[in-house]
């Protein structure tokens, strides 16, 4: 070997030796919901597109079913503290630190995905910017399927509802199911199937995906598709963990959440009638509730718009423009 050689390949290695090398970033991913349910997968799927995308850079655990120890109304302060750095939450379970991110389960406000899509062109800025507030940065946004009530007993009246005791996701449904003459208790996905194994439950309120995965049919025989509201799942990082990323970084996972966002939309659009269906392939009865039970459940939560406007004073511009592109 020449020494002009020996002194280039030396110079080589010391360049390589000096050079800055990207250090990997491990997050973990709080998800409330069981592994089987279409949120988890999706989340999955977005942290294997991610580990791709940045050429491995960029590594998210995945942990289902609340194993993190973080329950579902407990997870927009968990990223806010720092407490983990990503997590997948119900934003209407967490009302009670940010009230704007319940506007979508105002009972009968929205009808369908398209009038979900309008609120959320509408509301989405305003979320983006409270949550910003709250130290941490929206991912991904996808709705779940239209909600249902799930009882042990027939609802063929508005009294058969008096007493039933009916699980709620948080203080607004808490409050709609109170003045449809049921029991209110409110708990998180995990632990609804304990409470319905040892009879603390008569009925759950939530969608088909959920009572599919938990096996309902195990407990419940009636399904009622009441639609009464619709709720999304934000996926949202820690701000101090995102500007640790080197911008290349923040814009790959940016792109992938983008072109992610409309195919984990298409899969929640296909999730009602495929999960009525498997409900019902398990000896559960599926039904629209009667016209009387449909007209008490609007008559009774009829005021409960004006009520959130003044817990979220935001909320009135959006429902006005909302109810101006929809027609209502």
């Amino acid at each position: 070997m020449t020494i002009s050689f020996r002194i280039a390949a030396a110079a080589a290695c010391l360049a390589a030796w000096s050079m800055p090398a990207v250090a990997e970033t491990s997050w973990d991913v709080s998800i409330p919901w069981g592994p089987n349910e279409f949120h988890t997968k999706n989340a999955v799927k977005f942290a294997e597109e991610v580990a791709a995308a940045t050429k491995g850079e960029v590594k998210m655990t995945v942990h289902a079913g609340g194993s993190l120890g973080i329950r579902a109304n407990e997870s927009l302060r968990a990223v806010e503290d720092g407490a983990v750095p990503m997590a997948e939450y119900g934003l209407f379970q967490n009302t009670g630190d940010v009230p704007l991110l319940g506007i979508e389960a105002i009972p009968f406000l929205i009808k369908n995905y398209e009038e979900v899509r309008v609120m959320h062109g509408l509301v989405r800025p305003l979320w983006e910017a409270e949550l910003e507030k709250r130290n941490q940065k929206i991912l991904y946004i996808v709705p779940w399927p239209s909600q249902n009530f799930f009882t042990k007993e027939p609802i063929d009246t508005p009294e058969d509802m008096k007493g039933m005791r009916m699980r709620v996701m948080d203080n607004n449904t808490a409050e709609m199911v109170t003045r449809l003459g049921m029991t209110a208790t409110q708990l998180n996905n995990p632990d609804i199937v304990p409470a319905l194994a040892t009879g603390r439950l008569d009925a759950v309120m939530t969608s088909g995906t959920t009572a599919a995965a938990q096996q309902y049919w195990e407990f419940l025989k009636h399904v009622y598709n009441t639609n009464h509201l619709w709720a999304s799942n934000g996926m949202v990082v820690n701000l101090d963990s995102w500007n640790e990323l080197t911008p290349e970084q923040q814009t790959a996972i940016e792109e992938v959440a983008a072109r992610l966002e409309p195919t984990f939309w298409e899969i929640s659009e296909g999730e009602h009638s495929t999960r009525m269906e498997e409900l019902k392939s398990h000896g559960m009865t599926v039904q629209a509730p009667s016209e009387e039970v449909l007209q008490m459940m609007r008559d009774a939560t009829e005021d409960m718009r004006p009520a959130f406007i003044e817990r979220a004073p935001a909320a009135g511009p959006i429902l006005e423009e909302f109810l101006k592109v929809t027609g209502e």
